[in-house]
């Protein structure tokens, strides 16, 4: 038996209950992990309200990230010991597997061992920021030295794992968050430059950074009517990436635009990344690799117990926090 999070109906943080359940051992290409630490999101904000991709078959199991310790081996699973110290990218859907609990069977192909530099609360807060920006930034954009990239919603897990990927390569990482409120932090944490979207003219603020040229790239998880400005900051060729949905009214382009520079409006998912093999163990190179050098760290907002769950949840539904939420166990 172990202590697991799941809900039996759609709705807010206080429908999590924390439940003693039999897990069963790992079936072929699974491993179990003990866990000492869980990564929040929002995707499972969205799956636990009913808008996520996937529909919750209740009762639902959730969570996309744990570290910890490995218990035991599916058969077949190769490259991992009984003790290794791991943490899992996110490389499944919801519902399928439930990371949320003390003792929890993931799939061996995502499961890492990651650097020994890191505790066990930025193993848990590492995968799906990181590979996310990861897959979009480097895997398609191939962002360069030099280039210019808008980056919406700076301050969320995602959003930093962003801006520290495009200084890694030399880029120019532009924080876009509504209010100055968090200017300072945005510029304390790497941004090069930092527009607040509710104050400033966006459009004109890239001209200036980019000499008029515009910006290569935007990252943007969250939609909605702001999207045609930043449409309109892009340069010839450039490339919007749509990896969220926090407003789920329909995306409006500017045809103009559109037309004049060439541009690619692109959805985008780290399911991308992480479905396909070869591209995931890039992808995990590039992070374990910039974990190692120090490069790329992971941020945490707060950390939570257990038995605070619901809390940790409504920490992350009030849109107050810098960085990630982590729970340890």
């Amino acid at each position: 038996m172990s202590r697991v999070v799941r809900f039996h109906e759609i709705g807010g943080p206080e429908v999590l209950k924390i439940e003693d359940v039999s897990v069963p051992p790992p079936k072929a290409g699974e491993v179990q992990i003990r866990a000492k630490a869980l990564g929040l999101n929002r995707a499972e904000v969205m799956f636990r309200t009913g808008q996520y991709v996937t529909e919750p078959q209740l009762p639902a199991i959730l969570g996309y990230e744990v570290a910890g310790t490995v218990e035991a081996l599916g058969p077949g699973v190769t490259g991992f010991a009984v003790g290794d110290k791991v943490s899992v990218v996110p490389c499944f859907m919801l519902g399928e597997y439930g990371l949320h609990g003390e003792l929890v069977n993931a799939p061996a192909f995502g499961v890492v061992k990651h650097p020994d530099n890191l505790s066990w609360e930025e193993a848990a807060a590492t995968w799906m920021m990181f590979v996310t920006a990861y897959g979009a930034l480097v895997d398609i954009a191939d962002v360069q030295k030099g280039d210019v990239v808008l980056i919406r919603a700076a301050s969320s897990s995602v959003g930093l794992a962003a801006i520290q990927i495009v200084n890694m390569l030399g880029g120019v990482s532009v924080a876009l968050t509504r209010s100055g409120s968090k200017r300072d932090t945005l510029l304390a944490a790497g941004a090069k430059y930092v527009i607040a979207t509710e104050e400033q003219d966006l459009v004109s603020e890239v001209k200036k950074i980019t000499n008029g040229k515009g910006a290569r790239i935007a990252f943007d998880p969250v939609g909605g009517p702001e999207v045609p400005k930043i449409l309109e900051a892009l340069s010839f060729l450039g490339i919007f990436f749509q990896y969220g949905a926090l407003d789920t009214s329909n995306v409006q382009a500017p045809v103009l635009a559109l037309l004049g520079k060439d541009l690619t409006i692109r959805g985008y998912q780290l399911f991308e990344i992480t479905q396909d093999m070869k591209r995931l163990e890039k992808a995990k190179q590039f992070v374990v690799d910039g974990l190692a050098s120090g490069a790329l760290k992971p941020v945490i907002a707060k950390t939570f117990k257990l038995d605070e769950i619901v809390d940790a949840y409504r920490f992350m539904e009030s849109n107050t926090q810098v960085g990630k939420i982590v729970v340890t166990i």
